[in-house]
Protein backbone atom coordinates (compact mmCIF):
# COMPACT_ATOMS: atom_id res chain seq x y z
CA UNK A 1 0.00 0.00 0.00
CA UNK A 2 1.14 3.22 -0.75
CA UNK A 3 0.89 6.22 2.30
CA UNK A 4 2.88 8.73 0.87
CA UNK A 5 4.06 10.00 -2.39
CA UNK A 6 6.87 12.90 -2.55
CA UNK A 7 7.89 14.43 -5.88
CA UNK A 8 7.24 16.85 -8.16
CA UNK A 9 3.85 18.07 -9.97
CA UNK A 10 4.20 17.22 -13.24
CA UNK A 11 0.39 17.72 -14.36
CA UNK A 12 -2.70 19.25 -13.00
CA UNK A 13 -6.32 17.98 -13.78
CA UNK A 14 -9.81 18.68 -13.32
CA UNK A 15 -9.83 15.28 -11.22
CA UNK A 16 -6.48 14.35 -10.59
CA UNK A 17 -2.73 15.77 -10.88
CA UNK A 18 0.42 13.34 -12.25
CA UNK A 19 2.99 13.19 -9.35
CA UNK A 20 6.60 12.23 -10.92
CA UNK A 21 8.47 10.42 -8.08
CA UNK A 22 12.13 9.82 -9.85
CA UNK A 23 10.81 9.37 -13.30
CA UNK A 24 7.67 6.99 -12.31
CA UNK A 25 4.79 9.25 -12.78
CA UNK A 26 1.55 8.61 -10.53
CA UNK A 27 -1.90 9.59 -11.16
CA UNK A 28 -3.67 11.04 -7.81
CA UNK A 29 -7.21 11.49 -7.57
CA UNK A 30 -7.79 14.67 -5.41
CA UNK A 31 -10.41 17.07 -4.47
CA UNK A 32 -10.95 20.23 -6.35
CA UNK A 33 -9.89 22.08 -3.30
CA UNK A 34 -6.71 20.08 -2.99
CA UNK A 35 -6.02 20.79 -6.49
CA UNK A 36 -6.35 24.29 -6.46
CA UNK A 37 -3.74 24.07 -3.77
CA UNK A 38 -1.29 22.09 -5.17
CA UNK A 39 2.38 24.10 -5.65
CA UNK A 40 2.54 24.81 -9.75
CA UNK A 41 4.11 22.27 -12.34
CA UNK A 42 7.69 21.36 -11.67
CA UNK A 43 7.72 22.03 -8.18
CA UNK A 44 8.14 19.75 -5.37
CA UNK A 45 4.82 18.11 -3.11
CA UNK A 46 4.45 15.40 -0.52
CA UNK A 47 0.99 13.78 -0.77
CA UNK A 48 -0.71 11.70 2.14
CA UNK A 49 -2.09 9.09 0.16
CA UNK A 50 -4.76 6.42 0.47
CA UNK A 51 -4.88 3.38 -1.57
CA UNK A 52 -8.19 1.55 -2.80
CA UNK A 53 -7.88 -1.55 -4.56
CA UNK A 54 -10.96 -2.54 -7.01
CA UNK A 55 -11.88 -5.59 -9.70
CA UNK A 56 -12.47 -3.19 -12.44
CA UNK A 57 -9.81 -0.19 -11.43
CA UNK A 58 -7.44 -1.58 -10.45
CA UNK A 59 -5.36 0.20 -7.70
CA UNK A 60 -6.92 3.97 -7.70
CA UNK A 61 -4.46 6.74 -5.54
CA UNK A 62 -6.23 9.49 -3.89
CA UNK A 63 -4.45 11.85 -2.66
CA UNK A 64 -4.62 15.09 0.15
CA UNK A 65 -1.83 17.50 1.49
CA UNK A 66 -2.30 16.89 5.37
CA UNK A 67 -3.10 13.69 7.33
CA UNK A 68 -6.12 15.21 8.68
CA UNK A 69 -8.06 15.42 5.38
CA UNK A 70 -6.97 11.83 4.65
CA UNK A 71 -8.02 10.85 8.09
CA UNK A 72 -11.69 12.52 7.52
CA UNK A 73 -11.75 11.05 3.85
CA UNK A 74 -11.34 7.66 5.71
CA UNK A 75 -13.95 8.12 8.17
CA UNK A 76 -15.99 9.45 5.98
CA UNK A 77 -16.09 5.86 3.88
CA UNK A 78 -17.32 4.11 6.75
CA UNK A 79 -20.23 5.76 6.62
CA UNK A 80 -23.07 3.79 4.48
CA UNK A 81 -23.35 5.09 1.28
CA UNK A 82 -20.34 7.55 1.04
CA UNK A 83 -17.86 5.96 -1.46
CA UNK A 84 -14.33 8.03 -2.40
CA UNK A 85 -16.23 10.53 -4.92
CA UNK A 86 -18.69 11.87 -2.17
CA UNK A 87 -16.13 11.93 0.11
CA UNK A 88 -14.02 14.09 -2.02
CA UNK A 89 -16.76 15.96 -2.68
CA UNK A 90 -17.68 16.48 0.97
CA UNK A 91 -14.62 17.83 1.73
CA UNK A 92 -14.18 20.50 -1.09
CA UNK A 93 -17.12 22.40 1.25
CA UNK A 94 -16.00 21.21 4.41
CA UNK A 95 -12.34 20.55 5.56
CA UNK A 96 -11.60 18.18 8.30
CA UNK A 97 -12.69 20.85 11.27
CA UNK A 98 -15.85 22.76 9.64
CA UNK A 99 -17.05 18.81 9.13
CA UNK A 100 -16.36 17.96 12.61
CA UNK A 101 -18.27 21.42 13.77
CA UNK A 102 -20.99 20.79 11.25
CA UNK A 103 -21.37 17.02 12.45
CA UNK A 104 -21.40 18.06 15.97
CA UNK A 105 -24.42 20.44 15.48
CA UNK A 106 -26.08 18.19 12.96
CA UNK A 107 -26.00 20.64 10.21
CA UNK A 108 -26.98 18.31 7.56
CA UNK A 109 -27.78 21.43 5.03
CA UNK A 110 -23.52 22.35 5.32
CA UNK A 111 -22.85 18.62 4.05
CA UNK A 112 -25.80 18.34 1.31
CA UNK A 113 -23.87 21.43 -0.43
CA UNK A 114 -21.18 19.10 -1.33
CA UNK A 115 -21.98 18.19 -5.15
CA UNK A 116 -23.80 15.08 -5.25
CA UNK A 117 -24.64 14.84 -1.65
CA UNK A 118 -28.71 14.77 -1.01
CA UNK A 119 -30.25 15.15 1.94
CA UNK A 120 -30.82 11.89 2.88
CA UNK A 121 -27.34 11.02 2.72
CA UNK A 122 -26.31 14.46 4.43
CA UNK A 123 -28.47 13.56 7.36
CA UNK A 124 -26.58 9.90 7.88
CA UNK A 125 -22.95 11.69 7.42
CA UNK A 126 -23.56 13.93 10.49
CA UNK A 127 -25.24 11.18 12.51
CA UNK A 128 -22.71 8.69 12.11
CA UNK A 129 -19.69 11.10 12.06
CA UNK A 130 -21.12 13.36 15.32
CA UNK A 131 -19.42 11.03 17.84
CA UNK A 132 -16.22 10.60 16.03
CA UNK A 133 -13.10 12.54 15.78
CA UNK A 134 -12.07 14.32 13.13
CA UNK A 135 -9.01 16.49 11.76
CA UNK A 136 -6.58 15.61 14.16
CA UNK A 137 -8.15 12.69 16.07
CA UNK A 138 -9.03 11.11 13.15
CA UNK A 139 -5.02 10.97 12.49
CA UNK A 140 -4.76 9.60 15.74
CA UNK A 141 -7.08 7.02 15.77
CA UNK A 142 -6.63 5.46 11.95
CA UNK A 143 -2.77 6.60 11.93
CA UNK A 144 -1.09 5.50 14.76
CA UNK A 145 2.47 7.08 14.11
CA UNK A 146 3.32 10.51 14.10
CA UNK A 147 4.10 12.42 11.06
CA UNK A 148 7.78 13.79 10.78
CA UNK A 149 8.16 17.36 10.56
CA UNK A 150 11.07 16.72 7.74
CA UNK A 151 10.61 13.05 6.31
CA UNK A 152 13.62 11.43 4.98
CA UNK A 153 14.19 10.53 1.85
CA UNK A 154 13.33 7.54 1.05
CA UNK A 155 16.25 4.73 -0.43
CA UNK A 156 16.27 4.29 -4.27
CA UNK A 157 15.91 0.36 -3.15
CA UNK A 158 12.52 1.53 -1.37
CA UNK A 159 11.73 4.17 -4.09
CA UNK A 160 11.89 1.57 -6.62
CA UNK A 161 9.47 -0.93 -4.76
CA UNK A 162 7.23 1.40 -4.52
CA UNK A 163 7.48 2.26 -8.02
CA UNK A 164 6.47 -1.41 -8.91
CA UNK A 165 4.10 -1.63 -6.72
CA UNK A 166 2.71 1.22 -8.04
CA UNK A 167 2.64 -0.32 -11.73
CA UNK A 168 0.50 -3.37 -9.89
CA UNK A 169 3.45 -5.53 -9.54
CA UNK A 170 2.85 -7.31 -5.62
CA UNK A 171 5.18 -6.53 -3.74
CA UNK A 172 7.73 -9.67 -3.01
CA UNK A 173 7.90 -9.82 -6.28
CA UNK A 174 8.92 -5.84 -6.85
CA UNK A 175 11.17 -6.59 -3.61
CA UNK A 176 12.61 -9.62 -5.29
CA UNK A 177 13.68 -7.96 -8.74
CA UNK A 178 14.75 -4.62 -6.96
CA UNK A 179 17.50 -6.43 -4.82
CA UNK A 180 18.39 -8.10 -8.18
CA UNK A 181 18.46 -5.19 -9.91
CA UNK A 182 21.09 -3.91 -6.87
CA UNK A 183 23.14 -6.71 -7.03
CA UNK A 184 23.87 -6.66 -10.54
CA UNK A 185 24.19 -2.76 -10.74
CA UNK A 186 25.56 -1.53 -7.42
CA UNK A 187 24.07 -0.34 -4.37
CA UNK A 188 25.09 3.09 -5.34
CA UNK A 189 22.39 3.12 -8.45
CA UNK A 190 19.66 5.60 -8.08
CA UNK A 191 16.23 4.57 -8.48
CA UNK A 192 15.35 5.34 -12.38
CA UNK A 193 17.89 2.65 -12.87
CA UNK A 194 16.96 0.31 -10.73
CA UNK A 195 13.51 0.72 -11.59
CA UNK A 196 14.22 0.05 -15.76
CA UNK A 197 16.18 -3.03 -14.62
CA UNK A 198 14.03 -4.31 -12.29
CA UNK A 199 11.43 -3.77 -15.47
CA UNK A 200 13.93 -6.02 -17.81
CA UNK A 201 13.90 -8.54 -14.54
CA UNK A 202 10.08 -8.73 -14.26
CA UNK A 203 10.29 -9.16 -18.60
CA UNK A 204 12.43 -12.71 -18.52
Amino acid sequence: MIGRLWGLVAEVGEEEALIDVSGVGYVVRCGSRTLGRLPAVGESVTLSIETQWGEQTGMTLYGFLDRAERGAFTALKTVQGVGPKAALAVLDVLPPGELQAAAARGDQAAVARAQGVGPKLALRIVTELKDKPLGDGVVAAFHAAATPAAPAKPSATGEAVAALMGLGVAEPAARRVVEQAALRLGEETEAPGLIKAALQELGR
